[in-house]
């Protein structure tokens, strides 16, 4: 039993796939306290009532041109490294591992909102063990979207590990 320990990595971060789902509404809609960031890290929905109200976010909705699109906060003038990766032809399931090309990430544009495309969410950069930076990444799945009440509907799972493309858990 002692021998088996040794082959642990003791800086590993054990996590476990925990998919969730999250509505978000467009910064464009006129009723206040709606919900159109989101936190990754630590999983929260975050009202974004001007675009300079705070960085305590990764991405925001928004109703453009007839579309939606999500906006990582340098999209709205914001520093920010938080960004997003198309992974074409991908499913939630099969979405591993996230892009390690740091150019395949959107950080100051709009990305359109496809119904069904996997996205991959690098968080901003968060404070982690040891003093090092950490940027979080994770899979972003659209389900459902309503243009009248301005509003999608998505799934998300997010690592737990600092810096660790993965996005599913280790065995």
């Amino acid at each position: 039993m002692a021998g088996a320990a040794c082959d642990d990595d003791p800086f590993a971060v054990r996590w476990t796939a925990d998919p969730d789902t999250v509505r978000l509404f467009a910064l464009s809609r006129p009723e206040p306290n709606l919900v159109s960031g989101y936190d990754f890290y630590p999983r929260r929905a975050v009202r974004i009532e001007a675009p300079t109200t705070g960085d305590d976010w990764d991405l925001a909705l928004d109703f453009r041109d007839g579309e939606f699109v999500f906006l990582p906060p340098a999209a709205l003038g914001l520093s920010s490294r938080a960004g997003l990766a198309v992974l074409e032809g991908a499913t939630f399931e099969s979405a591993t591992e996230a892009p390690s090309d740091t150019t395949a990430y959107t950080t100051d544009a709009p990305v359109p909102v496809r119904l069904g495309r996997i996205y991959v969410i690098r968080t901003r950069r968060h404070s982690g063990f040891w003093g090092t930076l950490c940027h979080y990444y994770g899979k972003i799945e659209p389900l459902a979207s309503d243009p009248n009440s301005g509003s999608l509907h998505f799934q998300f799972d997010l690592s737990q590990a600092c810096n660790d493309l993965d996005l599913v858990p280790p065995d």
